[in-house]
């Protein structure tokens, strides 16, 4: 399978040549026995110990993957950040795939909200896995897997949620402007659906 070098390259948001950021790759692969298990330790890394900024009720904004370390905390778009520059520091393929959720449990009544959650190439198995490093809590339950992906949010049809099964290389503009906006990250919004024009996974 031919990967666009896309997936291996540092963005702004994805920068994985930052000393800190360096650093933890190293941390990681002194634990890791293999390229399956240095990305499983990375996912759980970001999904157990980088807390989302909404369950803990934290206004800092983390722009960028560095920044998500810094600071300790981001939401699900830069958690995706960072995952995927742990990844690509150790070249492993990494994007940015997308949902379109509720932001109620049962109703559409308080509006949508974008959720980012991740790719990566297994070269053993030569195919793209999902990975969502949200982070747990009572209800969400998502993990590591070589099948199909164990998701944090299963997407319900009939409250018109949407799972794009997409793949980009960097996280969305759109995204990018209104978190480069935002004094406040409990504050943000986005409710809008996504012009998917990336591959989908199949």
């Amino acid at each position: 399978m031919n990967i666009d070098k896309g997936f291996l390259e540092e963005t702004e948001t994805i920068d994985y040549n930052e000393p800190i950021i360096q650093e933890k790759v190293n941390e990681l692969k002194q634990i890791s026995r293999s390229q399956q298990d240095y990305i499983k330790n990375a996912y759980r890394f970001v999904r157990d110990n980088i807390p989302h900024s909404w369950d803990i009720r934290s206004e800092i904004v983390s722009r960028r993957a560095s920044e998500v370390l810094i600071n300790g905390t981001g939401i699900c778009w830069t958690k995706s950040c960072l995952l995927a520059a742990l990844l690509r520091a150790n070249g492993i393929p990494s994007g940015i795939s997308y949902q379109y959720l509720t932001r109620a449990d049962e109703v559409e009544s308080e509006g949508y909200i974008i959720h980012a959650l991740n790719t990566a190439f297994i070269s053993e198995l030569n195919k793209w896995i999902r990975l969502d490093a949200r982070g747990n809590k009572e209800n969400v339950h998502a993990d590591f897997s070589l099948e199909e992906g164990k998701l944090a949010f299963p997407v319900r049809s009939q409250l018109h949620e949407i799972d794009y099964r997409d793949n980009h290389t960097d996280l969305d503009e759109q995204l990018i402007y209104i978190l480069q906006e935002s004094k406040n990250i409990l504050e943000v919004t986005a409710d809008f659906t996504m012009n998917s024009a990336n591959p989908v996974l199949s």
